[in-house]
């Protein structure tokens, strides 16, 4: 299982970015995927996730309203994330796991997870 998540950059209070992740060895009629982010010196926080087979989707309240979970095909998702706030910096991961819980929370850690995108927020 291999996901590699890109699109971070920097963005003005209020801009927008789209994250990508490509992800393989993953079947989304199995796997639950979806992003986690971590700030410096803070613990993990779940974004957002995509059920089995798309069977719901689910947004952390901090982001939600302002953040929308895609998916592109079966080898790609995005994030697009508006309205970017002070406190939405951080390294952005794409996450898999059978369930949505290890992507939404903090703990347990998601089975599987690639190398993050790292997201500022900057005037």
């Amino acid at each position: 299982v291999q996901l590699q998540a890109c699109g971070g950059g920097e963005a003005p209070p209020g801009g927008s970015l789209r994250l990508s992740c490509v992800f393989s060895g993953l079947d989304l009629g199995t796997y639950a995927i979806g992003w986690f982010r971590q700030a410096p010196g803070k613990e993990r926080e779940g974004v957002s996730c995509i059920g089995r087979r798309d069977s719901w989707t689910h947004y952390a309240a901090p982001v939600e309203g302002r953040f929308i979970i895609l998916k592109a095909d079966s080898n790609r998702i995005y994030l697009q994330m508006y309205d970017l706030k002070p406190e939405d910096p951080a390294v952005y991961y794409c996450a898999a796991d059978a369930q949505c819980g290890p992507i939404s929370s903090t703990t347990p850690a998601p089975g599987y997870w690639g190398q993050g995108t790292l997201v500022t927020v900057s005037s």
